[in-house]
């Protein structure tokens, strides 16, 4: 079919990745977020038979494409636009260099964003009433509340089976995913001239007792770097083990010759089973000093996610290369679909620095990656995608 030539192909997914980056869809431009929906419909709208809803939940919207009288496809195509924020003037730019798309997002996850909206568009010239469907939301760097949590438990979204290309790598599918628990470290003192510290308590020095105290509890968790356990950076599977880290530390203190009288750190706590969430939240109470408290921001419990046999074997028949089941220390809305039985398949191209500024995807291992999901559709969606 002249849509799916490899060069044309090529051409448009890297064309509708480089547009999609250039958008500034952090969580503080509700605005950009919207102008990055816009452009997505701009090229589903076209689609036959495919009807758009923008959802909304706690000012976060979702696009949610379905066939024309489908309420639960088989497969739902899933992902996000919100990319995390940067601060240096002129970030949000895009280059293809050495068989890459580098720019905040390309990998996580614009390239696969473009390659979903290709692959709505092929099936849907091929078979307008296909039970296929394609959501996509806005929160998924707050942790996914207000977007895939909301469509699964208020909207009542299910599907045979959920895409999410946001996780692992081309051959590694993932099986494990870390839970999660997002956490303020909170301290109270009392406010106090600098030059006079024995008239006040330093709420900044009580946090620092307390997140050493944390940090040395994890450090536990590591294993022996010359042990047979050792964390090998390239093979995720080695990194299964709980690690805690501080993110953000804030004081609303100004002065430079004052004690702050409140003080304030976020952490990032990654779990493995058997550990729950309440778990590792009480751990980090135990291990706090006077005038210190925690107060949880999200918390979401370890994923098995139990990739589909099909899948795996289409993998290596594009690839050339056995399929990895991988675990990830990262998580993925993928938790809210198996949390309702929904079988989750997460896998996706090359992809690296993610987050950083130089943030990059493989354009042929996109090209692969489009070519695994659409033979993986057409067997799965059968004889009317032909």
């Amino acid at each position: 079919m002249a849509d799916l030539e490899p060069s044309r192909l090529r051409e448009r997914l890297i064309q509708l990745t480089r547009d999609l980056v250039l958008i500034e869809s952090t969580d503080d431009r509700a605005d950009e977020r919207a102008r990055c929906f816009q452009l997505i419909r701009n090229h589903l709208d076209e689609v036959p038979g495919l009807e758009i809803q923008m959802l909304e939940k706690n000012g976060y919207e979702t696009l949610l494409a379905l066939p024309r009288g489908i309420e639960t496809p088989q497969v739902l195509l899933c992902g996000h636009l919100d990319v995390v924020k940067h601060i240096v003037p002129g970030s949000y730019q895009s280059t293809v260099e050495d068989g890459r798309i580098y720019g905040p997002g390309a990998g996580d996850m614009k390239g696969q964003l473009a390659i979903m909206i290709e692959l709505i568009r092929h099936f849907g010239r091929i078979s307008p009433d296909l039970s296929l469907g394609l959501a996509i939301t806005s929160d998924e760097e707050r942790g996914g509340e207000s977007g895939v949590k909301f469509l699964v438990e208020e909207y009542g979204l299910r599907a045979g089976v959920a895409i999410i290309p946001d996780g692992g790598s081309l051959n590694d599918v993932t099986v494990e995913e870390k839970g999660i628990l997002h956490a303020k470290v909170i301290a109270s003192g009392e406010a106090a001239h600098a030059a006079r510290p024995w008239l006040g308590a330093n709420a900044l020095e009580r946090l620092m007792v307390s997140l050493q105290n944390i940090r040395e509890a994890f450090d536990s968790f590591y294993p022996d770097p010359d042990g047979p356990d050792a964390v090998d950076p390239e093979d995720t599977n080695t990194h299964w083990f709980p690690t805690c880290s501080v993110t953000i530390l804030a004081t609303s203190n100004d002065s430079p010759n004052r004690i702050p009288g409140e003080a304030e750190a976020t952490i990032d706590i990654r779990f493995i089973p058997p550990f729950t969430s309440g778990e590792m939240l009480a751990k980090v109470e135990g291990l706090l000093s006077d005038g210190v408290r925690v107060e949880k921001i999200v918390a979401a419990e370890p994923t098995h996610l139990d990739p589909k046999p099909l899948f795996l074997e289409i993998t290596e028949e594009v690839t050339g290369a056995p399929a990895r089941l991988v675990k990830a220390c990262g998580g993925s809305d993928g938790r809210f679909f198996r949390e309702e039985g929904v079988p989750v398949l997460l896998s996706r191209p090359r992809v690296g620095n993610l987050h950083g500024r130089d943030e990059w995807i493989e354009i042929d291992s996109m090209l692969s990656y489009f070519e695994i999901c659409r033979r993986y559709l057409e067997r799965v969606l059968g004889e009317e995608t032909r």
